[in-house]
C-alpha cells in the first residue's frame, strides 16, 4: 500500500514508512554519522546516577531529544526527593530554555555557554569543562558495556512489547551487575579486616544522594540484527 501510493503520487518518502515486515514498528532514523547515515531500532533516553542506569524513554519514532531534559529532572525528583546539582548533557540538550528551566531551579548545567566563545577562558572554566566531559563519559561506557557484555546490540525479539522489556531487562542487569560488584568488595574487605586486623582498601556504599551529579545520555539508536545501517 505505501509503495503503491508512493508510485502515485510520485514522491519518495511516505509517513510510517515500514522498512521490515518482520518488525513493521521499526521506522529508519537519520543519524548523519560516517558510515551508518541511517540507522534502525530503538531511540532511548537514559541517565546514570552514581554508575547505576536509568531507563528514562525508549521509542521506535525519530524524536528530538532536547524536548525530554525536564522530564528526565522531574523523574530525578520524584526518585530521590529533590532536584540535583548538576546535569552533564549532549550538545543538542543545551538550548535556552533548558538552561534557564535548569537556572531557575538552582542546577548547572554542563557545556559553554550560548552564543560566540570567550577569547579568553580562565583555568578554572577549562578544569571544569574537562571535569564535566570526564563525568558525562561514565554513561557512554555504560552503553558499551551493555552492547559489548550484556548483548544490548543483538536484541532477537520481534514485537514493540516484548524488544522494551529486553532492553529494560538489560539495563537491569547491568545494574544488578555492578550492585553484585559493591557487596562483593565490601564482603572482601570486612574478611580482611577480620583476618588481619588491617582494613585494606576500604569500600563504602554510599546511599546519600544529595551531593550526587545527574548524567543525561545523548538518544541512541539501537541498531537491531540486519537492520543496522543503509550502505
Amino acid at each position: 500500500e505505501q509503495q503503491q501510493s508512493m508510485w502515485e503520487n510520485k514522491t519518495q518518502s511516505v509517513p510510517q514508512r515500514i522498512v521490515s515486515l518482520t518488525q513493521p514498528h521499526i521506522r529508519p532514523i537519520v543519524r548523519g554519522k560516517a558510515g551508518k547515515p541511517i540507522e534502525f531500532g530503538a531511540k532511548l533516553s537514559v541517565s546514570c546516577v552514581d554508575n547505576y542506569v536509568f531507563l528514562g524513554k525508549i521509542s521506535w519514532e525519530n524524536f528530538n531529544e532536547s524536548c525530554h531534559l525536564k522530564e528526565q529532572v522531574e523523574k530525578y525528583k520524584e526518585t530521590f526527593g529533590y532536584y540535583p546539582e548538576s546535569v552533564h548533557v549532549d550538545k543538542i540538550y543545551r538550548t535556552r530554555e533548558n538552561r534557564n528551566w535548569c537556572k531557575e531551579r538552582g542546577i548547572r548545567i554542563s557545556g559553554p555557554k550560548l552564543g560566540r566563545p570567550p577569547k579568553n577562558v580562565s583555568e578554572e572554566e577549562k578544569k571544569q569543562a574537562h571535569s564535566d566531559e570526564c563525568f558525562r563519559n561514565a554513561i557512554e561506557g555504560k552503553f558499551g558495556q551493555a552492547k559489548r557484555r550484556f548483548s544490548l546490540n543483538l536484541v532477537m525479539t520481534k514485537l514493540p512489547e516484548t524488544s522494551i522489556t529486553s532492553i529494560a531487562i538489560t539495563f537491569l542487569v547491568v545494574n544488578l551487575s555492578k550492585l553484585l560488584r559493591q557487596f562483593l568488595s565490601l564482603f572482601l574487605s570486612l574478611f580482611t579486616n577480620n583476618r588481619t586486623g588491617k582494613l585494606i582498601k576500604p569500600l563504602f556504599i554510599n546511599f546519600d544522594y544529595t551531593l550526587n551529579n545527574f548524567y543525561v545520555l545523548k538518544l541512541i539508536d539501537l541498531s537491531e540484527n540486519s537492520w543496522s545501517k543503509v550502505a
